[in-house]
């Protein structure tokens, strides 16, 4: 299919169909949200004077939903600036407007013959052409086509996002019957490229991959627990983390979702389904009788659990499912429990669980081995391979490993042989597999078991594995701290792969060596990797044990150092150009603003945050930020700066963090060289394409220039500022020590307004005002908070 999708109508404003117009919206796409006309005025209608046939009413569903948008968390919209591209209308009046769609997402009541209804309208109304898709989550997408054109066949689809669609990385598409082989193509293309989403084909049966997999089980678990006798508690003390699924594990999931919602998803199977597998998926009742007394989960203020306030602060209570009453939350601790938590790898936690001989090891595999042996005999039903089973899950779900990955992990061989002693069926393609010799269902990461032999995973040729080019001796040098890896086309990339990607005196001189190579013989360099974050900051351990030990001299080295590694970056003779996603804070967010363009990940959190320990930026950060704010400013004395440098003063002094890489634009740590990537699997390789454009171009580093400061009119701005905060009781008296240093650093210290000051004057007080900080008992003690507690102290 040529061309794209420029245009696209959501049918239906509810909390999916609006969630879903907002990630259209996100990623630039205008959106008409229409949604049904009401029959009755509210009283508030009433009491404006206004009829049934005014707009405002006749659009009251979808203007409501972009209301409830703007008020939602976690937010829909990576920036409220993108409601703009949202319009609204109803059913009645705007369905004309299909015409104008390039994609139609059909997200109405989970009904056949509504959908059947809706689409019959939408056929009188769409261009030749257009896609036309449903987001259902379970109803045969055969079924909703009925009745339908051969040419409308051939563009529909389902297209089922989980909620919330900006954030959870699974969109399952399910072609039917007819859809025709290039719109199937277009749309996992676009979906993966523009939309960021990771995309698996599913077969038209109920609930598709993930809610069929995912809700058994969910159910296997409930009944493990009641045939058990535990308690909910219990059960997700042993559920999650431990073996490599959310912190959420179960119930805590369950609240989340919904009650409602989840026995809705699990009745759509128990009804197309028969026999055994038709009891699991009949919830018990107990949670029927929860879902009728409205104790649904989050949204409802309690479910499985409740929040209670207590004299000394908020307890979490869990459900008892026989009395319903809520009491103390349980845990089980056993030796295997323990044993899983010393183990740093996933798959020696699972073994550790799995084969003990313990009351939690037994529990872990009566609830494992149902949803391994279920995934293995509806895979080729639901999917047309395994690694679209694992996928769904993993994505869908937040497992860390897929159902045949953990298989995998535990063993194959031997659980296979534990299984079939407890007298389960294990499906004859996998005797089959274990008795051709082939002992694993994958060869590596991307190779995969099918029909008696592995296959190629199709992996998107944007995703750029640094660990497959590490295998592949493509590793330059590597110290404890990072690796730098040729990654093709004359481009090199330097990979973080310290704890937490923090910054250490061994990525700082990865860093320097890098670059010195990279001026040699490559003609750019990325700074990318794939952990869960791109970095969260220098290494607060290390700086706090110097500073116990007054070892001043030693974190004044360390500083210079930082400092310097990040000039090195700004001046480099080749592009340096920077790939965050997830947390990129304090040092992470200091290698990224000198850099020749940042490349960031659309779920990008950036911040200077080292307010929160007691310090303040020390690699530059400050600088940085405040050249980015007055780059595109006339430097000839005409505007008055001190508007600007208050702003960075609040990011700074505030611990701003972005929640999205569009609010990082907006609060000024992205500018116009740089751009945002909405799929994170893609970032490295636009950062590799952006350093190579830059060289191609003729890439010049930019000179070392003076720099107008406020001097000491801004410097009393700002304190006064931070004074003000502490008479509000929005700030303590070190609160207020922290900013002053912070606005010294900032004002370009005791100079006359408008003095132009070198960068290495502003770097200098910067080190200093962060030595002095770090001497300090209390700085010390947020320091220590950090580490030990994971969120700031306010002392």
């Amino acid at each position: 299919m040529k061309g794209s999708v420029k245009k696209s109508v959501v049918l239906g404003s509810g909390v999916m169909g609006s969630g879903i117009a907002a990630h259209l919206a996100n990623v630039g796409i205008p959106v008409l949200l229409l949604d049904i006309v009401p029959k009755e005025l509210t009283e508030e209608e009433k009491a404006n004077g206004l009829t049934l046939d005014d707009k405002e009413v006749r659009n009251r569903l979808s203007n409501r939903a972009l209301k409830q948008l703007q008020k939602q968390k976690p937010a829909p919209l990576t920036t409220k600036n993108n409601l703009s591209l949202i319009e609204t209308g109803n059913f009645e009046d705007d369905m004309k407007r299909l015409n104008e769609a390039d994609w139609i997402i059909e997200v109405v009541v989970e009904n056949l013959e509504v959908k059947k209804q809706v689409f019959e309208k939408v056929e009188a109304y769409r261009k030749r052409g257009a896609i036309v898709s449903s987001n259902t989550s379970g109803i045969s997408i055969n079924a909703m086509a009925e009745g339908r054109s051969e040419e409308f066949r051939s563009h529909f689809l389902g297209t089922h996002f989980f909620n919330p669609p900006r954030y959870l990385k699974l969109l399952e598409i399910i072609p039917n019957e007819k859809t025709n082989p290039e719109i199937l193509a277009f749309m996992k293309q676009f979906a993966e490229d523009t939309l960021g989403k990771g995309v698996v084909e599913a077969k038209d049966t109920p609930n598709f991959i993930g809610n069929r997999i995912g809700t058994y089980g969910l159910l296997v678990t409930v009944r493990e627990m009641l045939k058990g006798g535990w308690s909910v508690g219990e059960i997700d003390s042993v559920t999650g983390p431990s073996i490599g699924r959310p912190k959420s594990a179960t119930f805590r999931t369950l609240d989340v979702v919904g009650l409602d919602t989840f026995l809705h998803v699990a009745k759509n199977v128990y009804d197309q389904v028969e026999g055994e597998e038709k009891e699991i998926f009949d919830s018990p009742s107990f949670m029927k009788q929860l879902a009728d007394r409205g104790w649904i989960g989050s949204k409802a203020g309690q479910g499985f659990y409740k929040k209670v306030k207590r004299e000394n602060g908020k307890e979490i209570l869990e459900l008892n499912p026989e009395t319903f009453e809520y009491e103390t939350r349980k845990r089980i601790k056993t030796a295997s429990t323990e044993q899983a938590k010393q183990e740093k790898h996933l798959s020696s936690k699972l073994k550790a669980l799995v084969y003990a001989d313990d009351e939690a090891g037994k529990l872990v595999w009566n609830i494992m081995k149902p949803v391994l042996l279920y995934s293995a005999e509806k895979s080729s039903e639901i999917a047309n391979n395994i690694a679209a089973v694992d996928e769904a899950i993993k994505w869908g779900f937040g497992w860390e490993m897929g159902p045949f990955e953990t298989w995998d992990a535990i063993g194959v061989e031997k659980s296979v042989a534990r299984m079939e002693e407890d007298g389960e069926n294990v499906p004859s393609w996998v005797k089959n597999m274990l008795s051709n010799g082939i002992s694993t269902f994958y060869k590596n990461e991307e190779e995969y078991y099918h029909n008696g032999e592995y296959q190629r995973k199709d992996i998107n040729k944007k995703e750029i594995n640094l660990q497959k080019m590490k295998s592949n001796n493509a590793v330059i040098r590597k110290n404890a701290g990072a690796s730098l890896i040729d990654i093709g086309d004359d481009i090199a990339c330097l990979e973080f792969h310290s704890p937490n990607n923090s910054i250490g005196l061994d990525v700082l001189q990865m860093i320097n060596q890098s670059i010195d190579e990279v001026e040699k013989n490559f003609k750019g360099l990325v700074i990318g990797n794939h952990g869960k974050n791109f970095c969260v900051g220098a290494n607060l351990m290390m700086i706090l044990m110097e500073a116990q030990d007054d070892n001043f001299f030693e974190i004044d080295i360390v500083i210079r150092q930082f400092q310097n590694a990040m000039s090195k970056i700004k001046y480099s003779k080749r592009p340096v150009v920077s790939a965050p996603h997830g947390m990129s804070l304090g040092g992470g967010a200091e290698i990224c603003l000198p850099s020749a363009s940042i490349q960031a990940a659309s779920e990008t959190y950036m911040g200077l945050v080292e307010v929160g320990v007691g310090l303040i930026p020390g690699g530059g950060g400050n600088k940085e930020l405040y050249l980015r704010h007055i780059e595109d400013l006339p430097q000839d004395g005409s505007i008055d700066l001190l508007p600007v440098a208050n702003k960075v003063f609040e990011k700074i002094a505030m611990a701003k963090v972005s929640a999205s890489a569009d609010e990082a634009r907006e609060n000024g740590f992205l500018s116009d060289r740089d751009d945002v990537i909405f799929n994170a699997d893609h970032t490295i390789y636009h950062a590799k394409k952006q350093a190579f454009h830059l060289y191609e171009k003729g890439y010049v580093p930019p000179q070392r220039q003076k720099i107008p400061v406020v001097g000491e009119t801004g410097y009393a701005a700002m304190k006064l500022r931070a004074k003000t905060l502490q008479f509000g009781g929005m700030a303590s008296e070190h609160d207020v020590k922290i900013a002053e240093k912070l606005a010294f650093v900032l004002a370009g210290g005791r100079v006359p307004k408008g003095t132009m000051v070198d960068e290495q004057y502003l770097l200098d007080l910067e080190r200093e005002a962060f030595l002095s900080l770090v001497c300090e008992p209390k700085s010390q003690q947020r320091m220590q908070h950090m580490l030990t507690k994971g969120k700031p102290l306010r002392n």
